[in-house]
């Protein structure tokens, strides 16, 4: 039975692999800086984790050990939106962006290394997203020039993990998704949430359900064979029609 640490799941995609992870009949430990749903710590660890803070990682990590014994994988859903264009982007809210998107998966993967790479291996999983090839500028809930910077740092991020964690049999990959209906696109207008689906070859948002299932075949054993990849999960929207 696999251990798996996930992150971001109080709500949206981060929660919705945790469920599917439970439902797979894995054991999971759900972090996040939110609350986690009582019907959802009723069956998992629930720990508080702020990605950005590396004590509070190795403290994730150990009470996943202390509770089950073992951690043999990570799903890193956790980070926070920027929604700011250009003219309204201030240097500290970039860098916060930054910290927490990119220091955070940089963090918890360290963490989460540290035990794995003493105890036979294990899979990462971060999150990158399909915004750095439609390039969003920001305002009315879309991702702006902070968040698709951090989300393509993702990239050369987990290409650097897999290379150097490979010796301890540790693989690191990443799911890009599309627009997905989470709290995160809660915001976008009804004119934005029309023309992002149109982008689609589906024609639609994605469920966090069908991103959870790429993240979980990942950090599966069926994914084997697969490291330091980015695994973009958009409907097609990718294309940038």
């Amino acid at each position: 039975m696999k251990t798996v640490l996930v992150t971001g799941a109080a709500s949206g995609i981060g929660r919705a692999s945790a469920e599917g992870l439970l439902a797979d009949g894995c054991q999971v430990a759900a972090a996040d800086v939110a609350p986690i749903p009582a019907n959802l710590a009723a069956r998992a660890l629930a720990v508080r984790c702020d990605v950005a803070d590396l004590a509070q990682c190795r403290a994730a990590v150990a009470a996943t050990i202390a509770r089950y014994g073992r951690l043999d994988g990570v799903i890193h859903m956790g980070a926070i939106h920027g929604t700011e264009t250009w003219r309204e982007l201030e240097a500290a809210a970039f860098n916060r962006v930054l910290e927490v998107n990119v220091t955070g998966s940089f963090l918890i993967s360290k963490a989460a290394a540290e035990h794995m790479a003493a105890h036979g291996g294990g899979a990462i999983v971060l999150t990158c997203s399909t915004s750095i090839a439609v390039s969003g500028v920001g305002g009315h809930g879309r991702g702006g020039p902070s968040y698709v910077t951090s989300k393509a740092a993702i990239i050369g991020l987990t290409r650097a993990l897999a290379r150097s964690l490979a010796p301890d049999r540790i693989r690191v990959n990443a799911v890009a998704p599309g627009s997905t209906d989470t709290p995160m696109t809660a915001d976008y207008t009804d004119d934005a949430r029309k023309r992002v689906a149109e982008r689609t070859l589906v024609g639609r948002f994605a469920r966090p359900e069908e991103i959870a299932e790429v993240a979980r075949f990942l950090v599966s054993d069926r994914a084997s064979y697969i490291t330091g990849e980015v695994l973009n999960v958009s409907g097609g929207g990718s294309f940038g029609m």
